[in-house]
């Protein structure tokens, strides 16, 4: 009897089909239970994976992100890891009813693969298969669009659809989007329900918008109101930097500076940004382009979407002239009158070097195109900047400023700029910066205004009897001052905001809202 057994035992090792050892699937052992039915018992992994190659290989062109769904299950053997781990207990199933209210959101569940993914669903669910080799296709399918499905809707309503920079000139402020990290994250998931719950967006701005959104889709779909709406509302699902509880923001639409304080506004004011830029732009800058005639450049004055933080205040500011100003503008001016750039407290410089009598200069000897000088305008009360410079790092020149042309909040519309922003409160803007009230005592008797301290009103004095020595020579100059801390500042666009309960709605003033509803209206 033991020599039998002895021979048994190398036989059955040579044997590769043979049922004493093998084991079933983990995927097919989730099947064999929940349906209660031993066909999928069968389950072989090698030929499963033989179909999942040809499955994901036929769907790649499908797929928002063919490189990093292939590298995640290249990363677990290609298993149908979503369905061996989310069928049975319905998650799946919550996946695509999280996709069929898609339009609470603005969007076609058409835009997540909603119908491919419930009919697969349906499918496998049926449970009508005679041979296990029929089982296979399907739990490829389904596997693959469940990643894509999870995948493209978490991104979308967590992230937002669009990439702003893509499609917005002059945006610059830091925007996080999904990167690879982030998909192996989401499909990795220990929870569809618990995942797809956390990512509804839950700020009172955007559930008011959504709700207005709702409320016009049923009732007006065709309303110019419903697409301002779902452009906000995407805007809303940006991840824009943090600001912390206190930061201040410009709204260029609504052409307002609002200074947040967790849930007090310790400053409004009006603003004035820079005008919006000038009709076929594109078209007219490839002529620029190969002509290099200023005549054919076409203006571009749109103050920059941005994130940053005020650290500093010029009082009494120099105003260094952009060579877009100089080239359009004052060019022009000092043909019409020699005496311009004295009159306007302008200083020219060649090569570095002020030149002492500006009013002489031949200036039709010299071509706009390739003038050699620079001009800056000199502190005081004639100054475009007016008497405060708010500066915060930025790569586009721009900053917050006081103006001598206070006329401009009064218009309706106050694009009027060359881009940077004027305020309408500077000194009041001031004081929330300063360090101390010292400091805006300080700041205070640089501009002639006496200090809110009345001991310092002899040093007040003192200081306004030197400005005004016939005998000797006062220069007004700039001056410098800290800020108590770096104040975050996000210069922004909104369309569209809930304000105690009614929505605001504002022109598109720079026509961006039609760059966004482009893509978006190809979603619903």
């Amino acid at each position: 009897m033991k020599k039998l057994l002895y021979l048994l035992i190398p036989i059955c090792f040579l044997i590769p089909a043979c049922n004493w050892f093998a084991e079933t699937s983990e995927v097919g052992e989730m099947l064999s239970i929940h349906f209660e039915n031993k066909l999928y018992k069968k389950f072989d992994t090698a030929a499963y994976h033989v179909v999942f190659k040809k499955c994901i290989d036929s769907l790649k062109g499908t797929l928002s992100n063919p490189k990093d769904i292939t590298a995640w299950y290249a990363d677990h053997q290609n298993e149908p890891v979503l369905v061996t781990a989310f069928f049975a207990d319905g998650s799946l199933d919550s996946l695509a009813a999280f996709i069929s209210r898609s339009p609470e959101h603005g969007f076609s569940p058409s835009v997540f693969g909603y119908q491919p993914l419930e009919d697969m669903l349906r499918s496998l669910q049926a449970n009508k298969f005679k041979k296990i080799e029929e089982v296979y296709p399907v739990v490829a399918e389904l596997e693959i669009r469940s990643a894509e499905s999870l995948l493209k809707y978490h991104n979308v309503i967590n992230f937002g659809a669009l990439v702003p920079k893509n499609l917005l000139n002059r945006y610059y402020i830091p925007t996080k989007r999904p990167d690879a990290e982030n998909n192996v994250r989401v499909l990795g998931t220990a929870s569809i329900q618990q995942l797809l719950s956390s990512i509804q967006p839950e700020s009172a701005n955007y559930k008011a918008l959504q709700k207005a959104m709702l409320g016009y889709a049923q009732s007006n779909p065709q309303a110019e109101e419903l697409k301002t709406l779902l452009v906000n509302m995407e805007r809303e699902r940006w991840k824009l930097p943090e600001t912390g509880p206190e930061y201040v923001e410009v709204n260029i639409p609504d052409f307002t500076l609002t200074w947040f304080s967790k849930k007090d506004t310790l400053i409004h004011m009006k603003v004035c940004v820079g005008g919006r830029r000038e009709a076929g732009f594109e078209e007219k800058l490839q002529t620029y382009l190969k002509t290099h005639n200023l005549d054919d450049m076409p203006k571009n004055h749109q103050t920059p979407l941005l994130f940053s933080k005020l650290n500093a205040i010029q009082v009494n500011p120099v105003w260094n002239i952009p060579s877009s100003i100089a080239q359009s503008e004052i060019y022009y001016q000092v043909l019409k009158d020699p005496y311009y750039l004295s009159n306007s407290n302008m200083s020219v410089y060649y090569k570095g070097v002020r030149v002492a009598d500006p009013d002489t200069i031949q200036w039709r000897k010299y071509s706009r195109e390739k003038l050699p000088f620079t001009f800056k305008q000199g502190s005081g009360g004639g100054n475009a900047l007016g008497k405060f410079k708010f500066l915060f790092d930025n790569g586009s020149s721009i900053y917050l400023h006081d103006t001598n042309n206070k006329n401009g909040f009064n218009l309706a519309n106050r694009a009027i700029s060359h881009g940077c922003v004027r305020v309408e409160k500077p000194l009041e803007f001031a004081q929330l910066l300063v360090e101390s009230p010292q400091q805006f005592d300080k700041l205070r008797m640089e501009v002639n205004l006496p200090p809110l301290d009345t001991t310092k009103m002899n040093v007040f004095r003192f200081q306004q009897a030197k400005k005004t020595d016939s005998l000797k020579r006062f220069e007004l100059k700039p001056k410098w001052f800290g800020t108590k801390k770096q104040v975050p500042l996000l210069i922004n666009y909104k369309t569209a905001w809930a304000d105690q309960g009614t929505i605001q709605y504002r022109p598109d003033v720079y026509g961006l809202d039609e760059n966004l509803w482009a893509i978006l209206k190809k979603m619903r």
